[in-house]
């Protein structure tokens, strides 16, 4: 057999995943953040982090981080990364200490973490880093956390509502003054027509009265 032949033997077991994942529509590591999130200062929140991947995850060659940092111009930190005996472990951190633990579920691709009594200082930009060989390209997701010391109120829907009544109302109104102004010009109209009517009628009656008087001898 000629070495052409077996290399295209070899060829062919590389081929055919290539092929049922061209077949699957599947466009590579994807991975869906929340672009921009606002916490109450001293509340819990939770930071989401989802991905999707052309292959099955497996334990032994997964790899993910989350990092912080002040700004885009600063240093990154990473505060939590899997680790195949441990999963997600959380890093030692003088910023976060204990207040940060996993709250995702890697069975559903889900690395979300939540960060317990936030504080001022925490705000910043959060990334989070995965990447699931086979898959060549490594996600990427980015969060800005936005402190805030206390929520914007609930809009009041009940003034809404109020003006919203109020504009429809004087446009009904406005629609019905049209509509009776419209049918009083109609009817008044239609009176014009039957006086000039009836006076034309009389014109004639007194016409005719007069030619029959002269004709009389």
């Amino acid at each position: 057999m000629s070495s052409h032949t077996q290399e295209k033997k070899s060829d062919a077991p590389l081929l055919l995943p290539l092929l049922l994942l061209a077949l699957s529509g599947c466009s590579g590591m994807d991975v869906a953040v929340s672009g921009s999130i606002n916490a109450l200062n001293g509340t819990t929140v939770r930071i989401p982090c989802t991905f999707t991947s052309c292959y099955k995850m497996n334990a032994a060659r997964f790899d993910m981080n989350w990092t912080y940092q002040e700004s885009l111009n600063d240093t990154e930190e990473t505060f939590m990364t899997y680790s195949n005996k441990k999963g997600m472990t959380p890093l030692r951190s003088e910023r976060f200490g204990e207040r940060v633990m996993f709250a995702g579920n890697l069975d559903k691709n889900d690395l979300s973490f939540s960060l317990s009594d936030v504080q001022l200082e925490d705000e910043g930009v959060y990334h989070c880093y995965v990447r699931n060989p086979p898959d060549r390209i490594q996600g990427h997701g980015r969060i800005q956390l936005n402190v805030v010391t206390e929520l914007p109120p609930p809009r009041d829907s009940t003034i809404a509502v109020a003006i919203g009544a109020s504009v429809g109302g004087a446009l009904a109104l406005l629609i019905l003054s049209m509509v009776v102004v419209k049918c009083l010009r109609r009817h008044r109209k239609q009176e014009l027509i039957s006086e000039e009517k009836m006076e034309e009628e009389g014109k004639l009656e007194a016409e005719g009265v007069a030619e029959e008087g002269t004709k009389q001898p």
